[in-house]
């Protein structure tokens, strides 16, 4: 009977904190917003399950850390410096028709789960691709090239699905410096010609960071930075 006493109690302290620290706890969470969250439902669970612990311990705790959330989101809200601190800063992963390898190794972001995001957000052409960006949340932003925006959200909208029943999926032949040979054979190429081609580019292939050919042979490379 105590621990049920117990557990509602916390729910509905919780239910005001996470009211008291607004929808970003739950939505788009920073690696900052992350820890604090994973803390606080941490105390919650403690309080309610070791009885030998008063209850009001872990009710002190709980404001505590709900302080310290509401002040660093007070701060950063108040202070760009801070913020960038807290939060990080943006990271470029695709920009000017090339990978920027090195953000994309410091997030911890290979090339297929690059190209993965790419297409959730209806782009299933890399030329296409102007500018991706990770943002502090996690999410990857994308901007299409100028020719490849739509006009108007009605027209994006007919576009998306017009693509998407046309479009074929490119033959990753290579990604992340690995050659795929099952993507090499679909594409009725060898690793002969693979090889050839590479060396006519002066590339080594624990270079290149996605190499593919699409449905009409035409072979888009781009090369680590």
């Amino acid at each position: 009977m105590e621990i049920i006493i117990r557990s509602l109690i916390m729910f509905i302290i919780l239910y005001l904190i996470v009211k008291f620290l607004g929808k970003k706890q739950i939505k788009n969470l920073t690696l900052y917003d992350y820890v604090l969250s994973i803390t606080i439902g941490s105390i919650a669970a403690d309080s309610i399950i070791s009885l030998d612990t008063p209850l009001y311990d872990g009710v002190i705790a709980l404001i505590v850390f709900a302080i310290i959330g509401y002040i660093s989101s007070f701060i950063t809200f108040h202070n760009h410096v801070v913020e960038e601190i807290i939060d990080g800063e943006p990271l470029i992963l695709f920009e000017n028709n090339n990978f920027n390898y090195q953000n994309l190794d410091n997030a911890k972001i290979s090339i297929a789960k690059f190209l993965e995001n790419c297409r959730l957000k209806g782009c299933y052409d890399i030329n296409k691709l102007e500018c991706a960006v990770l943002e502090s949340s996690g999410d990857i932003s994308i901007l299409l090239k100028e020719n490849s925006q739509p006009i108007t959200s009605n027209d994006l909208k007919n576009t998306m699905q017009k693509n998407s029943k046309k479009q074929t999926p490119s033959h990753l032949i290579i990604v992340d410096g690995i050659i795929n040979e099952e993507e090499l054979k679909k594409a009725k190429k060898s690793k002969t010609w693979l090889n050839k081609y590479l060396k006519e580019k002066q590339k080594e292939i624990d270079n290149i960071a996605l190499l593919s050919i699409d449905k009409n042979n035409k072979i888009t490379m781009f090369t680590k930075m």
